[in-house]
């Protein structure tokens, strides 16, 4: 089924935009200051790789919570999204309920759940998505209705046409997508994936180090530069044949961290036996995330084949939800 999910991926972002063009969203009370996204795992990586998408261009303040709490500086000003694909999500119901005694004003995106009952109840807007899938199965729905809300409120402009575009892009490269995303699976069997990418693209990174969690069910890490340049570097300074450094790389870098992914890439390959780079496809900066994401989906599909995994299942976070719905 994950199989399925994945390849439906093109067709998913453009009902998304559909959905988003039939979505009515409420004007503001009051003026717009502040931006907060609350989401975690599949409905909170989509909050990172929009403020990365458009922080050049919004002219006001964009944070990402993934936790119970928010900001001191939420209020009447502030637009607060709640994202929950099941809309049961407890920190970010409960990141609504403490929105809603701010008097922010509230745009909720969700397939049901508590969520949308409180969205009804506090005559919220709320973006309905389908239910029924895991939820990092669906960040094509949630993604870009972040983008249409954004759209709607005069922040950005452009962008369902972009994601269009990189729906079109994935569709014309499935193929080849999944032959070189098959390709790294084979090379990452008994090998611990380290992510890098540029600060701009770490959503993507995020993404497919919590794609290789939950569908390959391996752990692996992600850092980003320069950031890692001052500290995680320094641990490069013996062998580690375990280690396959994988690194995204867009072909408009800033050049000093084009220069800095060259030197680093030498230290990587002093001291690990695999190091790839996976550059970019698309004219945007959103259709080249989409590609990335996609390629990245497909990689942790076939890793779960050659482990020999259900992609689907996890029992794991399943238990800690009932665990905590108990205490």
């Amino acid at each position: 089924m994950m199989n399925d999910l994945i390849h439906k991926f093109p067709q998913q972002l453009e009902e998304a935009v559909s959905i988003a063009e039939n979505a009515k969203l409420s004007a503001p009370a009051n003026a717009i200051h502040k931006i907060v996204v609350c989401g975690l795992g599949g409905s909170g990586i989509g909050g990172t790789i929009l403020k990365e998408t458009i922080q050049e261009e919004v002219k006001v303040p964009i944070e990402i919570m993934k936790s119970y709490t928010l900001p001191g500086y939420v209020d009447k000003h502030t637009l607060v999204i709640c994202s929950s694909y099941s809309g049961n999500t407890e920190e970010t119901l409960e990141s609504f309920s403490l929105a809603k005694k701010h008097n922010a004003h509230i745009v909720c995106i969700t397939s049901g759940g508590k969520l949308h009952e409180l969205a009804k109840a506090n005559k919220c807007d709320a973006i309905i998505i389908p239910p029924g899938m895991p939820p990092r199965a669906c960040l094509g729905y949630s993604l870009t209705q972040l983008f249409h809300i954004m759209e709607s409120l005069g922040f950005v402009k452009g962008y369902m046409e972009k994601i269009l575009s990189g729906a079109k892009l994935l569709v014309e490269n499935q193929t080849s997508l999944m032959n070189a995303a098959k390709r790294m699976a084979e090379i990452l069997v008994d090998r611990t994936p380290v992510i890098y990418s540029t600060s701009l693209h770490e959503g993507v990174a995020i993404r497919f180090r919590q794609q290789l969690n939950e569908n390959a069910k391996i752990l692996c890490w992600h850092h980003v530069i320069p950031e890692m340049n001052h500290n995680e570097l320094v641990g490069w300074s013996h062998d580690y044949p375990e280690i396959a450094v994988l690194i995204f790389k867009d072909e408009h870098e800033h050049p000093r961290n084009e220069l800095r992914i060259e030197l680093c890439k030498k230290v990587f390959e002093t001291y690990a036996q695999v190091v790839i780079e996976i550059k970019s496809k698309g004219a945007s900066a959103i259709e080249k995330k989409l590609y990335w994401i996609h390629f990245g989906d497909w990689v942790s599909m076939y890793l779960s084949e050659e482990r020999k995994v259900d992609a689907m299942e996890v029992k794991i976070i399943d238990q800690l939800k009932t665990d905590l719905s108990n205490k």
